[in-house]
């Protein structure tokens, strides 16, 4: 799989929550052409951010059957600091997910991965 973000460290704070820092680089492929004179990142790429750190942290590489609850607060800018926190549910539940910078939530959510 191409990362098209980078990665610095995750983390297990307390059973089940997972912290991962992240930074996408403005040279990313998910900022061509959205948007050329402002570039933001697309929400997709943000939810792909998370399954991925989900399929670390869980070890298996799941589909995701269904994403739920989600707010974008706040646009990811090129370059910007994120910080990335699931909390995992058991195997057959949504894990719950958020987004944050310096500027606070960005994103937050809900994720079931696809286990059969």
């Amino acid at each position: 799989m191409t990362m098209w973000y980078e990665r610095s460290f995750d983390k297990q704070v307390t059973d089940g929550e997972i912290i991962s820092h992240i930074r996408v680089p403005a040279d990313s492929p998910w900022f061509d052409g959205h948007f050329p004179e402002g570039p933001v990142l697309p929400g997709v790429a943000q939810l792909g951010m998370i399954h991925d750190l989900l399929c670390r942290t869980l070890d298996k590489a799941l589909p995701v059957a269904k994403v739920s609850r989600v707010r974008f607060k706040q646009m990811i800018q090129p370059d910007q600091a994120l910080i990335l926190t699931v909390k995992t549910g058991n195997e057959n539940s949504s894990h719950s997910f958020r987004i944050s910078g310096d500027e606070g939530l960005i994103c937050s959510g809900q994720m079931r991965l696809r286990t059969d």
